[in-house]
């Protein structure tokens, strides 16, 4: 869950970079906002959550 929502949080705050640096306009951003929610609430949201959980835990598996 932490992981969950620290990643939303980054992702927010990319697009809210790039909407006031005018890189994606606000139609764009609602749109791509839209398609987040309905993939979450779609079959393929699990599958999305087991590949983020494991890029998250071999990033985590790196040495410094």
């Amino acid at each position: 869950m932490a992981i969950s929502l620290s990643l939303v949080l980054l992702v927010g705050i990319i697009l809210v970079i790039m909407i006031r640096n005018g890189r994606v306009k606000w139609g764009p951003a609602l749109v791509a906002i839209l398609f987040g929610f309905l993939l979450a609430s779609s079959n393929v949201a699990p599958d999305i959550q087991k590949f983020l959980d494991s890029a998250a835990q071999a990033i985590a598996d790196v040495n410094p």
